[in-house]
């Protein structure tokens, strides 16, 4: 008997801490190299059984999960997502991210460490109009990073500039980050309001999260260009400046400059100026830079003789849509309403008129782009990152279904509610929790599984949700920089010269390491530079 005792009693144990163990197995799994996705879904279904023989588990926390698949699926925040995707690759495959480069190097070359100036800016401008991590390293790291290391440039302070510069898209909105981000904290939000028994909950939206961030991104951009001119006035050998006469007059500069720059410059403007001004949805706005990026490509690559197919249909459809967005920010177009002036009257007339214009150089983009026969490649890695990005998603919601249903909430919020020094204790043990997966972890493995879990416990302390999200999002930005998985130091040694060491990238990332904790506690201190900039625009 009292063998069976011992037995039962290690039994209910190790069902007590079934939640830990699914956590450290998830994390074996994802180091040992199995696919992320399947990784999740096949740790819960195996602790789901694991809880069934235990008798800790009920089946019914697995009914809500073709609800959520559902949900995941038709989100409209989601949407934004392969719209924001398509939008980057289209600039990287029609080689816009090129041009940028190569004009930026041109405008600051002749200055020292002007190169690593150049590709911190043109990464913060990629980041603002693509917000994907892998093509804006990879873009860089072939174009500018030889040409960096013939100029005389320290292969380790070359390498991390561009790294880093690559990773201001998960921060700079719009971002693919914190469209993510901005899901998973409104859901959060919302379930530690219900928790504490307001039943009118408040809502946090993308667009909130995008405006919060843009201060802070720029503060880091700042940041990053501060710590090259240092490097570049106290240790010149490692950042020299290109002699004057190799670079063209400064009149040439400029003019190339002004051909290659608006374009981009529009782009941005267009979706992130109608984000923040209100007048459009992330997802709209993902839909307005998903075409606008598709005209850009046809505005370069369009021969400039043909009337049907050529720059003149590509010039009218951007003009018809920039007349849409200011029509939509200045007049009332909701039809069906009692009583229309006869401005707005005309302005939805004019505005059926330049919705009609706009398919002209989207066929013509289509055009220039197949006969490229850069479209299919288009597709095909929209395609790609997409899948990839919504396969997780699934396979983080059976996951957070299965720890729920083991207690891992509770678990959770124990641990948070014990941690010495309070909400702040509880924050600093989160974000060093979350640094620390950075190292071996993708951004959306931790947003998708870490954030929901301990979401609702830190905003039921009162921690501002907005201010909560921007902070987490510059630390997930760290894990593309920590070594060894640091994602952004893998697509940089994908492409650099054999005679750029593994190590030397390591060294090069170390101190935009230390500059992004550094911009994290500037944010701690200072959470205004997060919240006032959406407090203004939509309070």
């Amino acid at each position: 008997m009292d063998l069976f005792g011992d037995a039962g009693f290690c039994f209910c144990a190790f069902a007590g801490w079934l939640d830990i163990a699914m956590v450290v197995v998830l994390c074996a799994l994802l180091m040992a190299g199995y696919p992320v996705a399947f990784s999740l879904g096949g740790t819960a279904l195996i602790f789901a059984v694991i809880g069934l023989a235990f008798g800790v588990f009920d089946i019914s926390f697995l009914k809500p999960f073709p609800q959520r698949i559902f949900g995941a699926v038709s989100n409209t925040t989601l949407i934004a997502v392969p719209m924001f995707i398509l939008m980057g690759v289209i600039l990287e495959k029609s080689k816009i991210a090129e041009e940028l480069l190569d004009e930026m190097a041109k405008l600051f070359g002749s200055l020292r460490g002007g190169l690593g100036i150049s590709v911190t800016i043109v990464g913060a401008l990629l980041a603002a109009s693509t917000g994907i991590v892998g093509a804006t390293v990879v873009t860089m790291g072939l174009l500018s990073l030889p040409t960096m290391l013939r100029r005389g440039y320290d292969p380790a302070f070359a390498s991390g500039s561009i790294a880093a510069a690559g990773t201001l898209g998960q921060i700079i909105p719009p971002s693919i980050v914190l469209i993510l981000l901005g899901d998973v904290i409104s859901n959060a939000y919302q379930k530690a309001q219900l928790e504490q028994g307001v039943f009118a909950p408040e809502t946090v939206s993308v667009g909130d999260l995008f405006a919060g961030a843009l201060i802070p991104g720029l503060m880091l951009v700042g940041l990053y260009l501060l710590w090259q001119v240092f490097v570049a006035v106290t240790q010149p050998k490692k950042a020299p400046a290109i002699p004057a006469a190799e670079m063209g007059s400064r009149a040439e500069v400029w003019k190339a400059a002004m051909k290659t720059l608006p374009p981009p410059l529009i782009l941005i403007i267009a979706v992130l100026g109608s984000i923040l001004a209100g007048a459009a949805t992330p997802t709209e706005a993902a839909s307005v830079g998903a075409v606008g990026a598709l005209l850009i490509a046809g505005l370069r690559l369009a021969p400039k003789g043909s009337i049907l197919a050529g720059r003149p249909a590509v010039v009218t459809s951007a003009a018809a849509i920039i007349g849409l967005i200011l029509l939509t920010s200045f007049l009332d177009l909701r039809l069906g309403r009692e009583s229309v002036s006869g401005v707005e009257s005309a302005g939805i007339a004019l505005a059926f008129l330049l919705f009609a214009l706009t398919p002209w150089g989207v066929i013509a983009s289509f055009i220039q782009l197949r006969r490229e026969k850069t479209l299919s490649a288009i597709v095909d890695q929209s395609a790609r990152v997409t899948t990839m990005v919504f396969t997780i998603l699934i396979g983080a919601a059976l996951f957070s279904l299965v720890f729920r249903g083991l207690g891992g909430d509770d678990t959770v919020r124990a641990a948070l509610e014990a941690t010495p020094g309070g909400v702040l204790g509880a924050v600093i043990t989160v974000m060093a929790v979350m640094f620390i997966l950075g190292f071996f972890l993708d951004f959306i493995e931790i947003t998708f599984v870490v954030v929901p879990l301990v979401g609702p416990p830190l905003l039921a302390m009162g921690l501002d949700p907005v201010w909560l999200g921007v902070m987490m999002a510059i630390n997930l930005q760290t894990s593309f920089l920590t070594p060894p998985f640091g994602f952004a130091l893998f697509y940089l040694r994908g492409v650099a010269p054999p005679e750029v060491k593994t190590s030397d990238i390591y060294r090069g990332a170390i101190p935009f390491i230390f500059i992004q904790l550094l911009a994290l506690a500037i944010l701690s201190v200072f959470p205004m530079l997060a919240t006032w900039l959406p407090g203004v625009l939509y309070q």
